[in-house]
């Protein structure tokens, strides 16, 4: 439940306006929205076995023990089954070397029976990521980092979107939230989400057709940049750091950070929370993705929906 309570008490016409936008806020549910299109995907993908006898098959490299790599990676082949997918992996101690990674890549890109290969990040100091991801056979990159498919998706070409921005744009048209004319400003400047999100929210669609400011943590008026946002987009991966003295009343919140935090009160050991402080903010906004439950659970979506292209040839033959 969230917090109405004031340092000091408030005069009517504020407390009016806060509720107010409390009642009319509305919340992004990743969960829902996730479960609704992995049933279609799950439709589509048996009706792809019935033709051709095969399921899309993702494949996925992890290195190391890292316990959010685990987690994630784990969810991953946990979803392509309930989806109807084939899923591999292929695990590796710390100590594998930058040429058996990459020669483990080669093979798998010429392997016939696979749609989509993914290498979970981190990986350890020694082995370069962007070799391994321009290893990777741009036509099985359905995480969509290859530089083919980030330069097709900036020319509006077909392509594999990154998987947490096409989870974003999923989730934005479930909604039927209208992104025309709208102010974004995306808070993080990565490869795999602030840049891209960029230029995906700039380009001639719907979602898109906004004007985007595009910030970062050097970025010196960072706050009064977010305050003339009506879509806010944090991805810069610090706790909290979006607050409510940063957001405009209505504005759309679209949360991408996964911070974990270890925790004495969950049975995980440890507590997520977002870039955004989701109390405070959410009172004040039209609507907002909570963490977790939100833009991760549209990740994994992006990836099955980019897999499920590739089986098909959809985009590239």
């Amino acid at each position: 439940m969230l917090d109405l309570r004031f340092e000091t008490e408030p005069s009517i016409s504020n407390l009016t306006s806060r509720i107010s936008h409390l009642i009319s806020m509305k919340l992004l549910d990743g969960k829902y929205v996730s479960e609704k299109v992995k049933v279609q995907i799950a439709e589509e993908a048996a009706d792809f076995l019935n033709k051709t006898g095969r399921k899309p098959h993702l494949v996925a490299i992890l290195v190391g023990n890292d316990g959010g790599s685990e987690t994630y990676v784990a969810s991953k082949m946990k979803n392509c089954e309930k989806v109807g997918f084939k899923s591999s992996l292929h695990r590796y101690d710390n100590s594998v070397t930058e040429a058996e990674l990459l020669a483990k890549i080669e093979e798998i890109n010429q392997d016939a029976d696979v749609d989509g290969l993914i290498v979970q990040l981190p990986l350890p100091k020694h082995i370069d990521p962007e070799k391994v991801t321009e290893k990777i056979d741009y036509r099985k990159d359905v995480d969509g980092f290859h530089p083919v498919n980030l330069g097709r998706m900036m020319r509006n070409l077909p392509c594999f979107i990154p998987a947490t921005p096409y989870g974003i744009l999923l989730m934005l048209q479930e909604y039927n939230i209208d992104t025309t004319g709208k102010h974004c400003v995306v808070v993080g400047r990565s490869n795999i989400v602030g840049s891209p999100m960029s230029i995906l929210m700039a380009r001639n669609a719907n979602p898109g057709n906004c004007t985007v400011t595009l910030t970062h943590s050097r970025t010196k008026d960072l706050k009064e940049q977010v305050l003339q946002a009506d879509i806010v987009i944090a991805a810069i991966g610090k706790k909290n750091f979006v607050t409510a003295d940063m957001v405009k009343p209505g504005a759309i919140i679209i949360d991408v950070g996964i911070n974990r935090e270890n925790s004495t009160e969950t049975k995980s050991g440890f507590k997520l929370y977002g870039d955004v402080d989701f109390e405070n903010v959410a009172p004040i906004s039209s609507y907002i993705t909570p963490v977790p439950g939100g833009v991760g659970l549209m990740t994994i979506v992006g990836l099955l929906k980019n897999t499920l292209a590739s089986a098909r040839k959809e985009i590239y033959s």
